[in-house]
């Protein structure tokens, strides 16, 4: 673990891989040290947003030292089923990658709950990951230049859904028509961390 000061009112933890940053961040969301405001994981950090009137780095540094993390937890949010065409162009591709049928590959991805360990690239894109390890898909040799939104798609140990058009090289195997973020709602991002997620096949 490496803590560093960003800025002058947040800390960056840099851990070793996405399990300890699960387990920290469950420890961290459910009990916050004093004067942090937001806890925000990504692939390989957790930042703590700190309010600068009430607590110090040194301070929150010091009782992310002493957090015991969690590592048969992940943080507790939202429950929601997306239903998924499962039509998606690289379907056969990446169940081929798997040793898998296409219908092999429906089955696994709608057979267990997904959560979201952190979300980037582009406002509402959360990184699903689930138990077990048993996702490792390659990216695309060339990205699209144009992914439709409401495409779900596999990348690495990641399940993702597109939340609007934009360029990418994840394996699309399916799309829903559920919007994953929209400004009118509140909140905007459907998908945020924590937020526990069970693919639905529909009609094909």
């Amino acid at each position: 673990m490496r803590l560093l000061p960003s800025g002058s009112a947040a800390l960056l933890v840099e851990l070793d891989g996405l399990d300890d940053v699960l387990a920290l961040y469950a420890a961290l969301s459910a009990d916050p040290p004093h004067g942090v405001v937001d806890v925000v994981p990504a692939a390989r950090t957790v930042l703590l947003m700190t309010d600068p009137a009430v607590t110090t780095l040194a301070a929150v540094a010091d009782a992310v030292r002493t957090t015991t993390p969690r590592p048969d937890t992940r943080a507790v949010g939202d429950s929601i089923e997306l239903p998924v065409h499962y039509d998606g162009a690289d379907l056969a591709d990446a169940a081929e990658l798997l040793g898998l049928t296409p219908d092999e590959l429906v089955a696994r991805h709608t057979g267990a709950e997904w959560t979201v360990a952190f979300c980037g690239f582009a406002p509402g894109f959360g990184y699903l990951t689930q138990p077990g390890g048993q996702w490792e898909v390659p990216r695309r040799p060339t990205p699209r230049t144009a992914v439709p939104p409401g495409s779900v798609a596999l990348a690495g140990e990641f399940s993702g859904v597109y939340p609007r058009e934009s360029p990418g090289g994840w394996q699309l195997i399916g799309r829903t028509e559920v919007a994953v973020f929209d400004l009118a709602r509140e909140p905007a991002a459907l998908l945020r961390p924590g937020t526990t997620v069970r693919f639905v096949a529909v009609g094909r």
